[in-house]
């Protein structure tokens, strides 16, 4: 059964085929937007595992390579090794867009990540039991690691007809439940989805922190089995970043849609915040996150009205 809702698969289907139909995509413009996105990301990801650095903060960092005084300098390292993790990830992705996942991948992901944080451990399969806070789930005796990580990446090899985006979601979803290290497993876990999506033409696809509630909340779902909501939530994400690309490179000669909040949009029609705010949240509205608000267009809203009629036709 398909975990993706139609309406949502064939939106970012065709804006990744819009996407497509720009490359060879300009070089200048293309590495701004990879800056942008690589410090977003870094920040995103370190912040929903506790980071205290700001995004401004981030960038010092890892741009300028400076020191904000009183922040830890674990979190200094985190923000460094994972824009090295990052820089890996898009180096691999140009070299070979048919990037195969193996064990090798997943542990060489995770030495970047850690790789200044926890070198003892960066890279290597956990030896004892580990603890999910505030969640039930319990993952796999030390001793299962290496066996279930065998199948994880077996079973990604065998996945030839799935859609990217529920495939990227479920093997995220696999690999924090089995919770291969001491730590690092989020950032590894969120780095892998990307190989997968990236490798498939998607930009950088970034968790924000604003949502690590309702992240944790779709995970814990997944571990009782129901992988819709995390699909759904993830490609939400995806759509942020597809219309970020969009934005910044489709010609001027296209007409530009004009984003704008939840609130603004229903003045003048018949639909609440609230109910535009439902909409959004089952992926029939087409918005994405700006900062703490969803944001869309009236031509977004003017497409769900359109389907819904063709619908009742």
């Amino acid at each position: 059964m398909a975990l993706l809702q139609p309406s949502m698969r064939k939106r970012l289907d065709t804006k990744l085929r819009r996407l497509n139909a720009l490359r060879p995509l300009p070089v200048s413009a293309v590495q701004k937007l990879r800056e942008q996105f690589q410090i977003e990301m870094t920040y995103h990801t370190n912040a929903i595992e506790g980071n205290s650095l700001t995004l401004k903060e981030t960038f010092l960092v890892v741009n300028e390579g400076l020191t904000v005084k009183g922040k830890p300098l674990k979190d200094h390292l985190e923000a460094k090794s994972h824009q090295a993790a990052l820089e890996y990830l898009y180096d691999l992705i140009a070299h070979d867009r048919n990037v195969t996942v193996s064990e090798r991948l997943v542990r060489q992901l995770h030495q970047l990540v850690m790789q200044d944080v926890d070198k003892e451990w960066a890279g290597i399969y956990r030896n004892g039991l580990v603890m999910i806070t505030g969640t039930k789930h319990r993952p796999p005796d030390a001793l299962d690691v290496p066996k279930k990580m065998h199948e994880l990446v077996a079973w990604i090899g065998r996945q030839k007809y799935i859609h990217p985006i529920e495939l990227a979601s479920i093997a995220h979803h696999k690999l924090a439940a089995i919770h291969p290290f001491f730590d690092g497993n989020g950032r590894t876990a969120r780095l892998l989805m990307n190989v997968l999506l990236m490798r498939k033409g998607f930009p950088l696809t970034i968790i924000l922190k604003n949502d690590r509630k309702k992240y944790y909340r779709v995970l814990s779902r997944a571990d009782d089995g129901d992988l819709a909501p995390l699909t759904q939530f993830v490609a939400q994400t995806i759509e942020r970043s597809l219309d970020m690309y969009l934005r910044a490179l489709e010609p001027t000669t296209v007409k530009s849609e004009r984003y704008v909040s939840l609130e603004k949009l229903s003045h003048g029609t018949s639909y609440s915040a609230k109910y535009l705010n439902l909409l959004t949240r089952t992926g029939r509205l087409e918005a994405h996150k700006d900062g703490r608000n969803w944001v869309t267009t009236k031509e977004a809203l003017k497409r769900y009205e359109n389907g819904r009629l063709r619908k009742r036709g």
